[in-house]
């Protein structure tokens, strides 16, 4: 029986090749895209997991508002994670992680260094709470000395080619000389840090006890109950308020003059909180992560997009099945009355609904290969084909496609077997029973293509938001001018001759200024510090914020502006003690009126030492976090800080600028390599996530009208088809192609216009959702969804008019001899 339903399957879909291609086709896009987001999604869902202790592992963070600080941070102090381990048995093994920026890195007998920015301080416990295997040394010895670290075998590979570098030594900064106890194998690219390096925690040099700084990722892994369960988090984290008021309370009074009691009631919060290390990459909204996360939403936007483009697909296979059942009709009719049963046709017209799955899946694979390294970029993934042929992915691609092609051919199955044989045999219109739908009524196959184009202008909508939204962040007014800036990282190689570099580079013809400071208002270094009115030190009037160091001509080359006060100056000696508020500060200092008051500078909190400062000047608030955040307080002052140099350039040639500049650069720097970007560049840094979002999505709604117009594109030619003496007949009497264009296409459009209407509530409720994130962003206006129904009445209308302009074009005395 199966033989035989196999054998009529595959010469009716020989019979009409055009809809076999359009069904095949169809279903192959649908279920590629499918499988790319699938691919995409189990990628995103399996970071951090490869640990073996990943279900006990927890980084601790710090959820903290006090006085212009309202935020969830990823780092905590540095006496955290050893007290956790010494003070509560429920705790297996703690490590912290400190990154220090960017090194250059090289071997002492080389004369060249390269850049390397993935190098990590840890304690000697990071083997025993992450897995990260060795190839080489002992993970419990690596880094228990002072000054060694262990390497990924790409860094080996980079640094020694093929030799073994076991036991030698590499200089960082030329300063610092570790030696080499381990290679271990590269962090696996779903992990929610990088290290290339990582060199022991005593080789860091930062201080330590001291709990009102957060400047350390600490983990801890909880140890296995009786049970092989580990210790519940939900019960562990309660210890940590009883840490927070042991030992953070007194440091807290000492330092500040306040109590935890007295700071919780002015509607402060000082809190300890634990996060599954496998929850880090998608739910985590802390400052300071090791990498850009991703996040949850995005998961769920793009489970429902591959879910949208499926059904889609699915669609347009149910409704070509239905709309050709007319030239099927006589044949369900001869064969009941031949004997077959309903089941036996039902399951006829099932075989042939699996079987074209089975083929559009067969392309659907070849398509993902051929569209992977593509995707790959567009993503920022390294998901690899092999992942397919996984014991899990091969179940899924088995019965996949069986899945789909019973749901997809279930309807067409029982409409089409349903048919009264005497009504089809006497040429009337097919019928189902009494308690079945009419083929006239067209009512649920006009319900799938309004829910078919409903969720292609939910796409459509929703793309044009997300790239206005990205659109509004690049072009909008940040307070400073990021055209034309050329930084150039770690001029600490320079040693004392940075100001001499500058001096340098500013004596070619195109260099308008240029500035010494590794803060910036794009991805660059960070500091947060307390500061107090002078008069008010141990009261709880204290204001955290922003502290950067910077030289005279940092505004200048920024392109800020000063609101109040004025700018540093070389000729004033006591700008050395000057500091310059931007606007948020000045506000929590009590306005204008700060200019000339002195304030106070905590430079540390265990220790309680100061610094006074006169403020100067205020600048105009500028953004130097994403526009999610609010513009937060910051503060400038004169401080040696060599981590960037920044040029603002004339509209001169830039490329032979930047090769002077590195010419100079190599004078003075012989063997440092020269790392430059634009600020344009690094700005953009911050919003890539958004970028490769809204590439993902134009690409995958793009997908879906096409997957769409597909469908459409064969209902319109089935309509013009069924509807040929009538056209002929028109002809005839007079009617024009454009009257008969019109009467084919109404009914298409009339189905897109109700799609738009129910559309457009649903997309501007899940991008209102989407751009709560943003602290700054635009208005959803009215044209967008105006803009996106033209766009879908523009598409439907060129594509049901292809069939309708070739059928009014027959010759109507062909169109009267058909029957």
């Amino acid at each position: 029986m199966l033989t035989n339903y196999l054998k009529i399957a595959l010469r009716n879909l020989r019979k009409q090749p055009g809809l076999t291609f359009i069904n095949v086709f169809g279903l192959a896009l649908g279920l590629a895209c499918c499988l790319l987001i699938m691919l995409y999604v189990t990628d995103e869902l399996s970071y951090d997991r490869f640990h073996t202790k990943a279900d006990r592992m927890y980084r601790l963070g710090i959820d903290v508002k006090f006085n212009g600080i309202d935020a969830q941070m990823a780092t905590v102090p540095d006496p955290l994670g050893p007290t956790l381990k010494q003070d509560y048995p429920q705790v297996e093994q703690f490590v912290r992680l400190h990154p220090r920026g960017t090194w250059q890195v090289k071997r002492p007998e080389s004369a060249v260094a390269i850049r390397e920015q993935n190098i990590l301080f840890a304690d000697s416990t990071v083997f025993d709470v992450f897995t990260l295997p060795l190839l080489s040394g002992n993970p419990k010895e690596a880094l228990n000395q002072a000054n060694t670290i262990v390497i990924s075998e790409t860094a080996a590979r980079r640094h020694f080619g093929d030799a073994d570098p076991m036991g030698k030594t590499l200089s960082l900064d030329n300063r610092f000389t570790f030696t080499i106890t381990g290679v271990m194998r590269d962090v696996p690219s779903n992990s929610h840090f990088k290290a290339d390096f990582l060199a022991t925690m005593l080789s860091d040099g930062s201080p330590v006890g001291e709990w009102l700084g957060n400047n350390y990722y600490t983990y801890i892994v909880l140890k296995e109950g009786r049970a092989g369960e580990p210790a519940n988090p939900a019960t562990f984290v309660k210890n940590l308020d009883a840490v927070t008021e042991k030992y953070v309370g007194p440091q807290l009074q000492s330092v500040l003059g306040l109590s935890l009691a007295k700071l919780r009631a002015g509607g402060n919060r000082l809190r300890y909180t634990m996060m599954p290390v496998t929850d880090i990459h998608l739910y985590s909204k802390h400052q300071n992560e090791l990498l850009p996360s991703g996040d949850i939403q995005y998961i769920y936007i793009f489970s429902a997009v591959a879910l949208f483009i499926l059904i889609i697909a699915c669609i347009n296979f149910m409704n070509l099945a239905t709309a050709r059942s007319a030239k099927r009709a006589r044949e369900v009719g001869v064969r009941k009355v031949l004997g077959s049963e309903r089941g036996q046709l039902v399951g006829q017209f099932m075989a042939e609904s699996v079987l074209t799955t089975l083929l559009a899946m067969g392309l659907a694979l070849l398509l993902v290969s051929l569209a992977l390294p593509v995707f790959n970029k567009l993503a920022a993934k390294e998901i690899g084909l092999g992942q397919l042929f996984s014991p899990q992915w091969l179940l899924v691609l088995t019965v996949f496609p069986i899945v789909v092609g019973l749901l997809a051919g279930s309807y067409p199955a029982f409409f089409l077997s349903g048919f009264r044989p005497i009504s089809v045999l006497k040429g009337g219109i097919p019928t189902i029973g009494k308690d079945g739908f009419q083929l006239g009524r067209l009512s649920l196959r006009s319900g799938l293509v309004v829910f078919q184009f409903m969720m292609s202008v939910v796409l459509m909508v929703s793309t044009i938001v997300v790239y206005r939204q990205i659109t509004f962040i690049q072009t909008k007014n940040l307070g400073f001018q990021r055209d034309q800036v050329l930084i150039i990282n770690d001029t600490y190689a320079l040693d004392r001759q940075t100001e001499a570099f500058r001096q340098e580079v500013l004596k070619l013809p195109g260099v308008v200024s240029g500035s010494v400071s590794g803060y910036l208002p794009t991805p660059s270094d960070r500091s947060n510090t307390i500061f107090f009115a002078e008069g008010e030190v141990n009261k709880n009037k204290s204001v955290t914020m922003q502290n950067w160091g910077v030289d005279h001509d940092y505004l200048k080359t920024m392109g800020m502006q000063m609101v109040a006060g004025r700018d540093f100056s070389r000729t004033f000696g006591t700008d050395s003690l000057g500091i310059i508020l931007n606007e948020t500060a000045a506000k929590l200092f009590g306005g204008p009126s700060v200019l000339g008051k002195r304030i106070v500078r905590l430079n540390d909190a265990s220790m309680g030492s100061s610094k006074v400062y006169t403020v100067i000047g205020i600048v105009k608030n500028f953004h130097y976090e994403s526009l999610r955040s609010s513009i937060g307080a910051l503060s400038l002052s004169l401080d040696r800080n060599v981590t960037a140099t920044t040029f603002r350039l004339h509209d001169a040639n830039i490329p032979t600028l930047v090769s002077q500049i590195e010419a100079k650069w190599k004078q003075m720097a012989p063997g440092m390599p020269f790392n430059y970007e634009f600020m344009n560049a690094s700005f953009e840094q911050t919003y890539r996530a958004e970028q490769r979002i809204a590439n993902l999505a134009l690409t995958f709604a793009g997908l879906a009208i096409f997957i769409a117009c597909l469908g459409l594109f064969g209902l319109a030619a089935f309509t013009a088809e069924q509807r040929t003496k009538e056209i002929g007949v028109r002809k005839v009497l007079g009617a024009s192609v454009t009257s008969i264009v019109a009467l084919l296409s109404k009914d298409f459009l009339k189905l897109v216009l109700i799609a738009i209407i129910m559309a457009s509530p649903v997309a501007w409720y899940i991008m209102q959702r989407w751009l709560q994130d943003f602290a700054y962003k635009i208005d959803i206006e009215w044209w967008v969804f105006a803009g996106a129904g033209v766009l879908a009445v523009g598409i439907a209308l060129l594509t049901v008019s292809f069939q309708s302009i070739k059928a009014a074009l027959v010759n109507p005395v062909k169109s009267l001899k058909t029957e």
